[in-house]
């Protein structure tokens, strides 16, 4: 839902309109459900504050809601451009406290993080990093002794700028194969297609795309875009996943031979600076560029505007830059997540098991965080097996 629509509607039309778009989700997370029924027996979170950065969406409020039914005070920010502002207003009205809307800048982003933190959360469940990175950064009077992390992005901050400073346990959902197959590959991959076709309202049959890194997300990206009759070609560093690009029908190339090669160009690395500098002068007029990554960051968009004559707004998440010489260059979804900022995100099966992941995780910490070391880990073995069990039973009764 647009920022303008939102604007204009009456709140209570717009909370109404919020949690119908959160029950059709909610019928749909059976793996959730369950969740619910158990933690509302077993009250894991019982006098537990839970700060949580996340994309504001239907599946979204779905898992905060069973958080709630665990005992869980609950506190959510989203990422820049990605709030539903119609289903804030309806988790708002559940008691969730949700800090932020559609039309939040980078800057406003980071004044929610801080907001979120002056609840004092005991547990996180962080998108990026961005709780832990500001709580380490600040004053703490109190105690996290959890934390969850949801994206790649994350884990590379954990791993990188964050290393050895993390005084408790992260789990990491990323790292689990039920994420990278389902959520990523399958959710996340088809859903940017999606959003370049919704978008663009352009065709992908024998358009070349360059898509930049064949880890879950863009292996998905790469082979939607394949099937669709697209033109593909990967920038991948690393050997092995280059092999599996190749062995997948792609074309691989290194960078500055890939910008010269395609039409539309999609990061999907979860590391920033991927298209910056020099990279604007190599690409040809009329390259449209996207992101999947959970920052925008992947793009340097201050370059971009840098560089820029004029910039004209064709569709809400359509940005036309006229450059000094001449040159278009079309941002979609002013850089954030294609598939989110402009739609309704991954389906609502994919969710399922990834969340379901993050609120049994959530659980685990809550009991065990004095028994785990500090720092990012993966998602402990018995909780893979046990998710992937109830959603193979959940899709074979179809």
């Amino acid at each position: 839902m647009t920022d303008q629509i939102a604007q204009s509607m009456p709140h209570d039309q717009l909370v109404e309109q919020g949690q119908r778009k959160i029950r059709w989700a909610a019928a749909h997370m059976r793996l959730l459900q369950r969740l619910r029924d158990q933690f509302r027996q077993s009250q894991p979170f019982a006098r537990l504050t839970i700060g949580m950065c996340l994309h504001v969406e239907p599946k979204t409020a779905v898992l905060c809601s069973v958080l709630q039914a665990g005992g869980a005070q609950v506190v959510i920010t989203g990422s820049p451009g990605t709030t539903k502002d119609d289903v804030a207003a309806a988790m708002r009205q559940d008691g969730i406290a949700v800090l932020g809307q559609q039309s939040d800048t980078g800057s406003i982003h980071l004044d929610n993080i801080h907001q979120v933190l002056t609840h004092q959360p005991t547990l996180l469940l962080d998108n990026g990093a961005d709780l832990v990175a500001t709580y380490l950064a600040g004053p703490r009077p109190w105690q996290v002794i959890a934390s969850t992390e949801e994206t790649t992005t994350g884990a590379n901050r954990l791993r990188g700028e964050l290393q050895d400073q993390v005084p408790f346990p992260i789990i990491v959902i990323n790292d689990s194969p039920l994420k990278l197959i389902m959520e990523n590959e399958h959710g996340v991959g088809p859903s940017i297609v999606e959003g370049f076709m919704r978008e663009t309202n352009l065709l992908v049959q024998s358009r070349r795309f360059v898509v930049f890194g064949y880890g879950s997300v863009g292996r998905g990206i790469a082979r939607r875009l394949r099937t669709l009759g697209g033109h593909v070609t990967v920038v991948e560093p690393d050997g092995v996943r280059a092999l599996e690009a190749v062995l997948d029908g792609m074309r691989v190339l290194p960078l500055e031979a890939a910008l010269g090669a395609g039409e539309v160009f999609i990061t999907a690395t979860g590391r920033g600076g991927v298209i910056a500098g020099d990279a604007f002068d190599r690409l040809p007029d009329g390259a449209i560029l996207a992101n999947a990554g959970h920052f925008s960051w992947e793009i340097d968009l201050a370059e971009l505007r840098r560089r820029a004559a004029m910039v004209e707004r064709f569709r809400e998440w359509v940005d036309v830059y006229t450059l000094q010489d001449g040159r278009q260059i079309t941002l979609l979804a002013r850089g954030e997540m294609l598939n989110l900022a402009g739609g309704g995100g991954n389906p609502v099966e994919t969710m399922d098991i990834g969340f379901s992941l993050q609120a049994r995780s959530l659980a685990f910490l809550a009991e065990h965080y004095r028994e785990l070391p500090a720092g990012p880990q993966p998602v402990p073995a018995e909780i893979n097996a046990e998710i992937a069990r109830g959603m193979v039973e959940v899709l074979s009764r179809r």
